[in-house]
């Protein structure tokens, strides 16, 4: 998409988006993404040679492959919101394989879904574009639902079906984080063993978010936490909920807070809020890549591409998107992959 119809899609809010300057967390005190991240950030940690690999090559694919920046396509809706409910409006999506081909299509730098999706068509396409086997899921038949991360498989079914990386979800806050901790760290720690990448689905879950009408589950404040723990269990990469407000520590009284998160760190802006979760996934050292939410039709395109110009500026590495793109027709879905890629190819979007 070119810059002019990037500005376009905007209308009105283009110069609030584009022009917006970051005071709170300066850029220069943030490390940014960069062709060279691998060898800058992570050559000098505790990850081995063969997790320095399986980074590299996540960031060498697709479109966006040695910018630094990535784009993941991850489907895994059929368990955490059922199959009907995430594939009845383009059935196809049910054959695993076509989700593969939208991944490869779209141009992204690796496609994320479950041991079953990747693992029925690996011999075919685990070379062709790297793999991120999500391990754990809310398994969503149980009456009355029930809300909680359970691991599907090993980390070694991963390794063997040649993923370059693995994914979970934590629902901090919630009753069963502790288990979900425990049992995530230990898998992190066993799939950098293998020589694989961590991808953590970095959630908050508790009722109490939810203050006097107003929903903290995506405030900066505790997302930010949440991503301060996620980089603390060893997450390469974090993937967190874009920011919608903030003081949810204010609100729930629970927990412990400085007034100069809300004074001096952050602002009312979304770009500023952004910052707030890179800070907290040590200045941006653990990238950070926002979610592209749920599919809501006409509305889709625009919400994808200011998601996208967020991240961007704020410093974050990109963007995971999957219900917007696979709940439309095959062309439409790759088309929409794409123009997301190309906020981050567009050089005159810049860091705020």
């Amino acid at each position: 998409m070119q810059h002019e119809n990037i500005i376009a899609l905007l209308g009105d809010k283009a110069a609030y988006f584009l022009d917006h300057t970051c005071t709170a967390i300066d850029k220069k005190t943030i490390h940014l993404p960069s062709a060279d991240h691998v060898s800058e950030i992570w050559a000098n940690s505790n990850r081995s040679n063969q997790v320095l690999r399986s980074l590299q090559v996540l960031l060498d694919h697709g479109r966006l492959g040695g910018t630094g920046y990535c784009s993941i396509f991850p489907v895994d809706q059929g368990i955490e919101h059922s199959a009907g409910s995430a594939f009845a409006p383009n059935p196809l999506y049910f054959d695993p394989e076509n989700i593969i081909k939208l991944a490869i299509e779209g141009g992204c730098n690796a496609v994320a879904s479950t041991f079953g999706v990747l693992g029925i068509m690996s011999r075919r396409y685990a070379h062709k574009i790297p793999f991120v086997v999500k391990i754990n899921h809310n398994e969503f038949l149980s009456f009355p639902n029930r809300y909680d991360q359970t691991l599907f498989g090993t980390v070694r079914s991963a390794w063997n079906m040649g993923a370059v990386a693995v994914g979970a979800t934590i629902y901090w806050g919630s009753a069963e984080s502790a288990r979900q901790l425990k049992e995530v760290a230990e898998a992190f720690e066993m799939a950098h063993e293998l020589g694989m990448a961590t991808i953590l689905w970095c959630y908050t879950r508790n009722n109490a978010f939810k203050v006097g009408g107003t929903d903290y589950h995506t405030s900066a404040d505790l997302t930010g936490q949440a991503n301060h723990l996620g980089v603390t269990i060893q997450a390469d990469i974090i993937k967190q909920k874009l920011p919608t407000n903030n003081g949810g520590y204010l609100a729930t009284k629970h927990g412990k807070t400085s007034p100069l998160i809300y004074d001096k760190l952050t602002s009312d802006h979304p770009v500023d809020l952004t910052r707030y979760q890179v800070l907290n996934c040590y200045s941006g050292r653990v990238g950070l890549i926002n979610s592209g939410g749920e599919s809501k039709g006409e509305s889709d395109l625009q919400e994808a591409v200011v998601t996208a110009i967020i991240n961007k500026r704020a410093g974050g590495m990109g963007l995971i998107l999957g219900r917007k793109a696979f709940q439309r027709p095959f062309s439409e879905g790759v088309e929409m992959l794409q123009i997301i890629q190309d906020v981050y190819l567009d050089k005159d979007i810049t860091i705020a």
